[in-house]
């Protein structure tokens, strides 16, 4: 459930960002109509213009702040492109992800490869997991800590004597789960 908890953490900051990103993009465009308005009255005012010829500056300002407006998400857009096509050329400037320690990939991404390039988190998320080398040489997932391993031995004797006979039994049975015990870890 934390895995949702998550996704959905993440999902809504970057809505969040989005909207922090369009009430940036209104204030902007009300500052530059607040300019035009002040730059066209004190135009008029200073040079003795007519009103036909002040609200001609005005709709001409307006169209000028609307034609920014609108290239806009076209040149970030752009500008993006060529940061990540720079990003994913050369990870050194920035925007890498280590992922030494494990992670979750929740959107697709891509990634270089000896034989071209990968792709994953294309279906949804999907888990990177270390792996490491046993002490018998096979390569496997690494985990980060290992539960204690509790071992029981119950011994049924009829007397002393007996006891005594499968001590040997017992202290061979146990060797063998200690050495079982250190290869598989």
């Amino acid at each position: 459930m934390a895995g949702a908890d998550d996704l959905f953490t993440a999902n809504f900051r970057g809505e969040l960002s989005d909207v922090s990103l369009e009430l940036e993009r209104i204030d902007d465009l009300s500052d530059g109509v607040s300019r035009s308005l002040s730059k066209a009255f004190r135009g008029a005012i200073r040079d003795g213009k007519d009103l036909r010829s002040l609200l001609g500056d005005i709709g001409k300002s307006f169209a000028d702040i609307a034609l920014k407006a609108a290239l806009k998400p076209v040149t970030n857009l752009a500008g993006n492109l060529v940061e990540n096509l720079f990003t994913a050329t050369n990870p050194a400037l920035g925007g890498v992800q280590a992922f030494a320690k494990g992670g979750v990939i929740a959107s697709p991404s891509y990634f270089p490869m000896r034989n071209g390039t990968g792709l994953a988190g294309e279906a949804g998320p999907e888990a990177i997991l270390p792996l490491a080398r046993g002490s018998d040489g096979r390569l496997g997932v690494a985990s980060a800590a290992s539960a204690p391993i509790s071992i029981s031995v119950n011994v049924q004797a009829s007397n002393a004597q007996s006891f005594i006979g499968a001590e040997a039994e017992m202290s061979a049975m146990l060797l063998r789960a200690v050495k079982r015990g250190r290869r598989a870890s």
